[in-house]
């Protein structure tokens, strides 16, 4: 709904688009993790076209008027593909298009023209966080080549928080104490590069598993966060909340990230 709706992380994304722009240019091309693309090994979509796909349903019907018809970047597929094997990393192509609602939610305030080359790549969910985190540290040669690495997904994600009950809280309720408890201890340990427990969160995470009772919303965040390196502290840039539980935050990650915290 944040397609519709886009409250405080609508309007962050907005922002971020041209201040990535003001601070690196615009990338060459999109290489994007969602939490809606899985598979049973890495899996790049390397088609020379998306549109949006509708892989939801329940929701506004104006939802399924919303496009985003994107290039694709089958030269970045190649690119990539060249990494993993010289990697001895499983991993194909496919010559086919198609960005979820977690792609092209947060593509369409990012880059509302429409002209940045998207590369999807569909990763594996029953994979630890520490190998999502390697896979990222695969792709990180790519951010010095014009490549904007994106991990799509949520901070927290237990929807029988929001749905259980039948009416959904109010979309501006507030916080719930376990909610604040997890995504502050993310903060605190990403500040501090405490990886053996961000990669541990499930265990060490205040509420872990009740804010994910599944993790593939958070997994794509170890990606990104592997791209970025172990040098670079992950930088919360965004926070903001809906429905009291669901987490909107937003994180950068490498050395540079502290460029996009400046003040404008």
């Amino acid at each position: 709904m944040t397609a519709l709706e886009p409250r405080e992380a609508g309007a962050f994304m907005h922002h971020l688009g041209r201040r990535l722009d003001a601070e690196f240019g615009r990338p060459r091309a999109v290489l994007m993790v969602s939490a809606h693309s899985t598979a049973r090994m890495p899996v790049l979509l390397a088609g020379t076209r998306h549109e949006a796909i509708y892989d939801f349903g329940g929701f506004d019907p104006r939802l399924n008027t919303l496009r985003y018809d994107a290039a694709g970047a089958p030269a970045l597929a190649a690119q990539v593909q060249a990494l993993a094997d010289s990697a001895n990393v499983a991993m194909h192509s496919v010559d086919q298009g198609g960005l979820d609602h977690g792609a092209w939610t947060p593509l369409r305030y990012l880059y509302p023209e429409v002209d940045v080359p998207v590369l999807p790549m569909a990763f594996v969910p029953s994979q630890s966080p520490a190998q999502q985190f390697a896979l990222g540290e695969l792709l990180a040669p790519l951010a010095a080549d014009g490549v904007l690495i994106i991990g799509s997904g949520s901070i927290t994600h237990n929807l029988r928080l929001v749905f259980g009950g039948g009416q959904p809280p109010a979309i501006d309720e507030p916080e719930i104490a376990a909610s604040k408890a997890f995504r502050d201890w993310l903060v605190q340990r990403s500040a501090a590069r405490d990886w053996d427990a961000l990669l541990d969160y499930r265990a060490r995470a205040p509420h872990g598993v009740d804010m994910h009772p599944t993790d593939e919303h958070l997994l794509p965040w170890f990606v990104a966060a592997g791209a970025g390196g172990r040098e670079a502290a992950p930088l919360r840039l965004h926070a903001s909340l809906t429905f009291g539980s669901l987490g909107m935050d937003a994180y950068a990650f490498g050395p540079q990230a502290a460029r996009l915290a400046a003040p404008a």
